[in-house]
């Protein structure tokens, strides 16, 4: 049989299903790759047993692993599987999914593409865990095949300081499916809000520093109320730290929404307090529900989407058209920025300026782009 009527075999990887950006890009992307599968027989590999809060495709073959969140055991088990599958190429998303895809694609003698989700100085902190994790990094990294990052900035970071090639560096914005989005807010939701309110969605992490939005909004003097989306480690101290406030009454924490984007798009103003980001989805999905949006110019991604700009050039708080940045743990300026962010003819404005600016990251460009990098090294 000729090669040419082979199909190539394509084995996506991910932690798990649970909650997040990045699971929720990657089934994005598979649901939009069933076009491809005359060419390619492709897969998806869990690394741990967990609930699922997306749904895959019904057409979608699936291996579950059971690592429970370790490397080592994350490691062995993948190797296992690639063994009994012998793919032809691993894509693979989060940091984790990356070490042991590409450690598994050097034994076996496969190609290995990783996805960087987060900009990966900023998201380790510091201690001994984040040193070896960067120092993984340095060395893993540069073995993949390709290297795709969602932003400018994540693509500089991984060649600045972790060594990885120029030459095997792709830079692929996540996907937003506009039209998915416009009609999952259609949705009825059984939790109403008056009119104005501001909304974050977000995993509640230090790093997600969804604490500075609270303290920022108990500085505003503002009234608004503010409704957290997403679910984490730092739930319960800033719910202690809303209750120190007195903001009980101002603040609600509704945890995991698998359906955040009927709330959304009854939101005035959309906020993030990030510390570190990859591509922030939230912040293009507010967007392309017209919300005027508030983000931390943070390394990496909100500079890029709202200015199209590298954020070392943009300092203070920054004011244009389709949405505002402040600087990183800056409750003052967060605070007058929730001030400008609720002004009627910026609510107005941003109906028309951020469905046009999401309108740039298209799931159909996307998805051509991730083929064309496998297509690349499986040749």
């Amino acid at each position: 049989m000729s090669n040419r009527f082979i199909r190539k075999r394509v084995l996506f990887v991910i932690n798990s299903l649970a909650g997040g950006g990045a699971e929720r890009v990657l089934l994005e992307l598979i649901g939009a790759s069933h076009r491809f599968a005359n060419d390619y027989d492709f897969s998806l590999a869990l690394l741990d047993d967990e609930k699922r809060e997306y749904t895959p495709p019904k057409w979608l073959k699936i291996h579950q692993l059971d690592s429970r969140r370790g490397l080592i055991r994350s490691t062995r088990e993948l190797h296992r599987l690639l063994r009994t599958l012998r793919p032809d190429v691993s894509l693979s998303f989060l940091t984790r999914a990356n070490f042991a895809s590409v450690v598994g694609a050097r034994m076996l003698g496969h190609r290995a593409i990783i996805s960087e989700r987060v900009n990966t100085s900023g998201h380790f902190l510091r201690g001994p865990s984040a040193a070896v994790s960067k120092l993984l990094v340095r060395l893993i990294y540069p073995a993949a095949d390709k290297v795709i990052a969602v932003s400018e900035g994540i693509a500089e970071d991984l060649v600045t300081n972790f060594k990885v090639p120029r030459d095997k560096l792709l830079t692929i914005p996540n996907p937003v499916d506009m039209n998915r989005i416009i009609a999952a807010s259609a949705e009825i939701s059984e939790r109403k809000f008056d009119y104005p309110f501001a909304v974050a969605v977000s995993r509640l992490t230090n790093t997600k520093n969804v604490m500075l939005l609270v303290e920022a909004l108990a500085t505003s003097g503002l009234a608004l109320p503010l409704v957290i989306l997403g679910q984490g480690p730092e739930y319960e101290t800033i719910q202690n730290r809303v209750h120190a406030l007195g903001l009980n009454q101002q603040v609600q924490m509704l945890g995991f929404v698998p359906n955040p984007y009927p709330i959304m798009a009854s939101a005035t103003c959309y906020l993030s307090g990030s510390n570190a980001e990859g591509f922030p989805n939230g912040l293009v999905e507010a967007l392309a529900l017209g919300k005027s949006v508030v983000a931390t110019n943070c390394p990496s991604g909100p500079s890029e989407i709202l200015f199209n700009r590298r954020r070392e050039e943009i300092t203070g708080l920054h004011v244009g058209d389709i949405g505002i940045l402040v600087p990183q743990n800056d409750i003052k300026a967060m605070a007058n920025a929730i001030r400008l962010a609720v002004d009627e003819e910026r609510v107005v404005a941003s109906t028309i300026a951020g469905p046009r600016r999401a309108s740039d990251f298209g799931v159909e460009s996307a998805t051509n782009q991730y083929w064309q990098a496998i297509a690349s090294v499986v040749k």
